[in-house]
């Protein structure tokens, strides 16, 4: 896969991901709802070799919640940028999908949390859904 890049919104922050890695998922839990401002938000995964900040890491604002997952995002335009589970243990970063520049091959293969999910939103399609997380 070629090496991709992704910005916020105002495009102060933007980063380059060299490969993706199979696991893309879309996640229905109240807290990404709520930061996306969305019914769910999905998410890319990448080792973190494979992923580097390009311009604008002073921009970059963490979000710790009670659970101890970390979101970060832009401070000038709110843009979701990454999720860190609270066992992170450094190997991979989970970034919004929707902020890359480009198409891409992969598509998400699974819907996380959806026992959460809004209770407007219908599921249609065939992906596999896990009631809390993938384990």
């Amino acid at each position: 896969m070629n090496k991709m890049t992704g910005r916020c919104l105002c495009g102060k922050v933007s980063y380059q991901v060299d490969q993706l890695e199979p696991h893309m998922a879309s996640c229905h839990c109240s807290m990404c709802r709520k930061f996306h401002g969305a019914a769910f938000a999905t998410y890319g995964e990448a080792k973190t070799e494979n992923f580097r900040w390009l311009s604008g890491q002073d921009y970059i604002k963490k979000f710790t919640a009670e659970n101890s997952t970390v979101r970060q995002f832009c401070s000038e335009c709110g843009s979701s940028l990454s999720f860190a589970p609270a066992n992170d243990d450094g190997r991979f970063i989970e970034f919004s999908l929707a902020t890359l520049d480009c198409d891409i091959q992969l598509k998400p293969d699974a819907h996380i949390f959806v026992a959460y999910k809004a209770n407007w939103f219908d599921i249609c399609d065939s992906l596999p859904q896990h009631q809390e997380g993938r384990e």
